[in-house]
Formats: structure tokens, C-alpha cells, sequence
């Protein structure tokens, strides 16, 4: 079974960047990087997120290796809505919730521009 870190490799390597690249474009030390390779760390929740986002692929791939690479949410069904995956997150503070949704928008917003470039 692969590791994090693994397919976070694969990801990279498929990508045809190369790790310097990586870590520089997410803003990821070499040595965390490092320790992510030698099972000393992994990363943090949302840096997972903000990897998943970057290649595009699913958390669930990301960190248990379900399904496929490629295999992500599809943010355009119009039954889906933040506010509604927020509720059944009823454990979190309000600041919290904030946070992800600041993320989405965010994360929505580059996405954009990665198609406009396309």
C-alpha cells in the first residue's frame, strides 16, 4: 500500500515538476518535505487540502488511496452547496466554518484561473 508521501511523488512526478518546484509553488520546506518521505510527519490537514487542490484530486485518494487520482467532488451539481456540506459539520466552531469557506472561495478562485491559462 502507498504512503502519503507517495502519492504525493506520483502526483509531482506525473505533474513533470520537480520537488524543488513543488515545495516552492505550495510554500513546503524541503525538510518537511523530507520528513514527509521518512515517515517522520505527514502533512497537516490543510496543506492535504490545499495538495489535493492544487493536482486536483480527491482528499479520500490523497490520504487512503480510495478510487482513483482523478476522481474528485463535482463542484457543479447544483444540489451541492458549502453551506449545506458545512451543516453536517455541526461539531466545528463558527470560526472554523469561516475558514472553510473562505478555502472554498478561494480554492474556486483558482481554479479559475488555472482555466483561464488553459
Amino acid at each position: 500500500m502507498q504512503s502519503i508521501y507517495q502519492r504525493i511523488e506520483h502526483l509531482i512526478e506525473s505533474r513533470g515538476m520537480t520537488k524543488k518546484a513543488f515545495c516552492e509553488t505550495l510554500g513546503i520546506s524541503t525538510g518537511n518535505f523530507g520528513d514527509w518521505k521518512r515517515g517522520k510527519t505527514t502533512p497537516s490537514t490543510n496543506k492535504l487540502i490545499e495538495i489535493a487542490a492544487f493536482f486536483s484530486v480527491s482528499l479520500d485518494w490523497l490520504i487512503i488511496g480510495k478510487g482513483k487520482p482523478t476522481t474528485r467532488v463535482n463542484e457543479t451539481r447544483e444540489e451541492y452547496e458549502a453551506e449545506t456540506a458545512l451543516s453536517a459539520l455541526s461539531g466545528l466552531e463558527e470560526s472554523e466554518k469561516e475558514f472553510i469557506r473562505e478555502y472554498l472561495e478561494f480554492s474556486a478562485y483558482r481554479r479559475d484561473k488555472r482555466n483561464e491559462k488553459t
